[in-house]
């Protein structure tokens, strides 16, 4: 109970600051910049070498993708029947097909599973979420906004991913019995990692922004009836059907159901997808991811 209050914690102090504070011009590219080039890779080198490879891993790496493209799928056909502009089409796909399995989805995943769960989770966003956002996402992205998609870009946005490189060294350092003991190197990753949590969530409340408009009110809806509760209904029923269960298909769900991506929205606003749209949508999303998965991690425990 108290990893899930230090989360509404610092959520609403990232609100509260936003509103009364006046915080300083950048201090969200500040924080952002350390929980994903410092904390995450730290976390990553602390948990991984100590993964344990389970075939049952693919589960929620294909979760992620099976979030996505069942969203493109389904907003391209409503859209059509709806009379959507592409620019919606697109951006309901990028905001409600990825999901924020690392801001969101760390934090809830340890709260409620601990660092078993969270090693699980960095799965899911490192090799499901990640390689989306940096490749699929861009090329969707780019298409709806009428732009051709560079490859380089693509290829840079993995390779040059510090959380992508700490997963690469993680697995050769659990591969060779983890780090020498003399260093005490996992004290030091532990006291970085431990900074995301916090940082991260206070990052997110400075960034809520509620512009609703009720003539988005209906794509509103259905997004995050995709993001929220379809696409986790979707991934659970795969589960079933394959046999998946315990951890491995609880926290695929999990990360299914998490809040519309941070990144997703700040590239349909670059390829200007009806930002109001998609911003409202991550705001919403959030919001009501906080009620949203701790409902479904009650109902998949029983």
């Amino acid at each position: 109970m108290s990893a899930l209050l230090l989360l509404f914690v610092c959520l609403l102090l990232g609100v509260l600051v936003a509103r009364l504070a006046k915080p300083p011009s950048g201090m969200v590219h500040g924080i952002n910049w350390w929980v994903i080039n410092i904390a995450l890779p730290a976390l990553v080198l602390e948990l991984i070498p100590n993964l344990d490879v389970d075939t049952r891993l693919w589960f929620p790496v294909v979760a992620m993708w099976i979030t996505f493209f069942g969203a493109w799928l389904l907003f391209a056909l409503l859209g059509r029947m709806l009379g959507w502009s592409r620019g919606r089409i697109g951006a309901l796909t990028l905001v409600c097909g990825l999901c924020n399995t690392a801001f969101m989805g760390y934090p809830m995943i340890q709260a409620l599973h601990g660092d078993t769960g969270l090693k699980l989770a960095m799965v899911t966003d490192l090799l499901g979420s990640f390689p989306l956002l940096s490749s699929v996402s861009v090329i969707v992205a780019s298409l709806y906004a009428g732009k051709s998609p560079q490859p380089w870009t693509v290829a840079r946005r993995i390779f040059a991913f510090p959380s992508f490189l700490a997963l690469i060294v993680g697995i050769v350092v659990g591969a060779l019995g983890g780090w020498p003991a003399w260093l005490e190197l996992d004290k030091v990753l532990q006291s970085l990692g431990e900074t995301l949590t916090p940082l991260a969530l206070f990052s997110v409340g400075l960034q809520l922004r509620f512009h609703l408009d009720t003539q988005q009110l209906s794509a509103l809806s259905i997004g995050l009836a995709w993001k929220l509760v379809l696409a986790p209904l979707v991934v659970w029923t795969l589960g079933r059907l394959t046999q998946t269960s315990g951890l491995t298909l609880t926290v695929g769900v999990l990360q299914a159901a998490m809040a519309p991506m941070i990144s997703a929205a700040i590239m349909a606003d670059q390829h200007e997808l009806e930002p109001a749209l998609t911003n409202t949508v991550l705001s919403v999303g959030i919001v009501l991811s906080l009620l949203t998965i701790p409902l479904g991690n009650l109902l998949l425990s029983h």
